[in-house]
C-alpha cells in the first residue's frame, strides 16, 4: 500500500483526526499556502454530542455524520486519506500508517478520546460503549433485538435480563442515554411491544460522585437527578458498577442486579500513539502542550482538544474540559498562529473561553449553565436543540434533523427503530 500523496513545494501539514479540533484547524488553514495531508479511520466527521439519538432510534447515523470529501471539495491541496496511525518517528518527521509512511513538515495530532473501562476486563469484553456512531447502532441493535427476544423466552429471569438497563457515568451522556430510555419505556416501546409489561423493565443510573452531572451548576445537578427520577429512572450516587458478567452487574454495595445490558458512559481516554518519550504524557494519557498547542519539546508538532494537556491555562490548572469547545477554539486559534509560529514571530496565547455546558433529559426537561445564566426546564430544552443544531455541518443535515425532531415532538413517535445488522461471510 502506498498513501500515494504528490509532491509539493508547499510545506507539508499533516493532520491526524478529523475530530472537531482537527477538521476546524483544516478548514481554516486550507485557505493558506500549505499542503494538508488529513488523516481519519473515517471516512465522514461525527457530531459526538447526539450519539445517544441514535443509539435510542432517535436520529438515522447519516443526520448526525459528514462526508470529509464534500467540506474539502473545492479545496485541492487538501489530500485526505482514511488509514489509522500507528506511530510517530520524530527523528525522521514521518508517520507510520496502515497505508505506508506519510512524512510531514508540521504534525497537528487530533486523536480525540476512547473509552476508559479502568482496567475492568469484563466492561471492556461485555458492556456497551458509546464513542461512536457504530457503536451507538450497536447499542440499537441491542436494545431493540432483546426486547424482540424478551416477547419469546418462557423464562421469567431471562426476560428481566433482557429488558433491564443498566446505564453506568452519570456525566451528560449517561443522563441523556437514561432519561431517552425512560422515555422510550413510558411512551413508545409499549406501543411496539403490547405483549411486553414494561412496569417490570427498570432503568438504572450509577454514578460513584454526591451526584449526576457533577460538572455543571448545583442547579444543574439537582434538577438533572429529580427529572431523571421523574421519568421513573432509579438513580444510584455514590455507588459503583464494579463486575458485570454479562448476566449479571455487581456494585460496590454488594447489590446484584439481572441484566443483559450495561452501557458504559463512565470515562474516557485519550487515544493512544506511540513514538513519544513517556515524560510527555499527562493524566489520561494526554499528551503536555505549551499555551500554543505544541507538544513539549517539539517546534513541529501540536495536539489539540481532548488529547492535549495544556496546563498554562490558569484557570484550567488540570487541563481543559474533554468537550468539543476546547478542541474548537484551539483549532481555530492555531490557525491563526501557524503562520506566525513557523516564522518564528510571537503567537497569541490560547485561553479558552467557557460558553457554558448543558444537557438533556428528555422532553421539555433540560439543564443550562450558561456563564451569565443557569436555567432549567422547557427553555432549556429549546436551547439545547438549538444550539445543537446549528452545530450540526451541512444544511440538509439541519434540515433532517429538525424535521425529526418535530415530528417526533408532534407524535411521540418516530420509525427509525431498525435492527440492522452487517452482513458476514460464512
Amino acid at each position: 500500500m502506498n498513501p500515494n500523496i504528490p509532491e509539493t513545494n508547499q510545506k507539508r501539514v499533516v493532520i491526524v483526526g478529523a475530530g472537531f479540533g482537527g477538521l476546524v484547524f483544516a478548514q481554516k488553514l486550507a485557505k493558506q499556502n500549505f499542503q494538508i495531508v488529513l488523516i481519519d479511520k473515517n471516512n465522514y466527521h461525527q457530531f459526538q454530542p447526539l450519539f445517544y439519538q441514535v443509539a435510542m432510534a432517535g436520529l438515522e447515523p447519516s443526520s448526525i455524520s459528514f462526508p470529509l470529501r464534500k467540506i474539502f471539495q473545492h479545496m485541492p491541496n487538501v489530500h485526505i486519506r482514511i488509514t489509522k496511525v500507528n506511530a510517530v518517528d520524530t527523528d525522521k518527521q514521518s508517520i507510520t500508517t496502515e497505508l505506508g509512511e506519510i512524512s510531514y513538515d508540521y504534525l497537528v495530532l487530533g486523536l480525540g478520546t476512547d473509552t476508559n473501562f479502568f482496567g475492568m476486563q469484563n466492561m471492556m469484553d461485555k458492556a456497551i460503549p458509546m464513542k461512536s456512531v457504530s457503536e451507538a447502532i450497536f447499542l440499537r441493535n441491542r436494545v431493540l433485538q432483546n426486547l424482540e427476544d424478551a416477547l419469546t423466552t418462557q423464562d421469567p429471569l431471562e426476560r428481566e435480563g433482557l429488558m433491564n438497563m443498566v446505564v453506568v457515568g452519570g456525566g451528560p451522556t449517561g443522563v441523556e442515554v437514561s432519561g431517552t430510555l425512560a422515555e422510550m419505556k413510558k411512551i413508545i416501546l409499549p406501543k411496539d411491544y403490547p405483549e411486553l409489561d414494561f412496569n417490570l423493565m427498570k432503568i438504572y443510573l450509577f454514578e460513584s460522585s454526591p451526584e449526576v452531572l457533577e460538572v455543571m451548576s448545583d442547579e444543574a445537578s439537582a434538577k438533572g437527578k429529580e427529572y431523571l427520577e421523574k421519568l421513573g429512572v432509579i438513580v444510584k450516587n455514590g455507588v459503583r458498577v464494579v463486575d458485570f458478567d454479562g448476566e449479571y452487574a455487581y456494585t460496590s454495595t454488594d447489590e446484584k442486579i439481572r441484566t443483559n445490558n450495561v452501557v458504559w458512559a463512565a470515562g474516557v481516554k485519550a487515544n493512544a500513539i506511540t513514538g513519544f518519550s513517556p515524560e510527555i504524557f499527562g493524566r489520561g494519557g494526554r499528551i503536555k502542550v505549551n499555551e500554543f498547542n505544541q507538544v513539549e519539546g517539539f517546534q513541529n508538532i501540536f495536539a489539540l482538544g481532548d488529547l492535549a494537556l495544556m496546563t498554562a491555562d490558569a484557570e484550567f490548572p488540570n487541563g481543559h474540559p474533554q468537550m468539543a469547545q476546547p478542541a474548537i477554539q484551539q483549532g481555530k486559534l492555531l490557525a491563526q498562529n501557524f503562520t506566525k509560529i513557523i516564522n518564528n514571530q510571537s503567537p497569541k496565547s490560547f485561553k479558552y473561553k467557557d460558553l457554558g455546558s448543558m444537557a438533556t433529559i428528555g422532553r421539555n426537561l433540560a439543564v443550562v449553565d450558561l456563564p451569565f445564566w443557569k436555567f432549567q426546564g422547557t427553555f432549556a430544552w429549546y436551547v439545547w436543540m438549538f444550539v445543537h443544531l446549528m452545530s450540526i455541518l451541512g444544511v440538509k443535515n439541519k434540515i433532517l434533523i429538525f424535521i425529526n425532531w418535530l415530528w417526533n415532538y408532534i407524535t411521540y413517535d418516530q420509525s427509525l427503530r431498525l435492527i440492522i445488522k452487517p452482513k458476514f461471510k460464512e
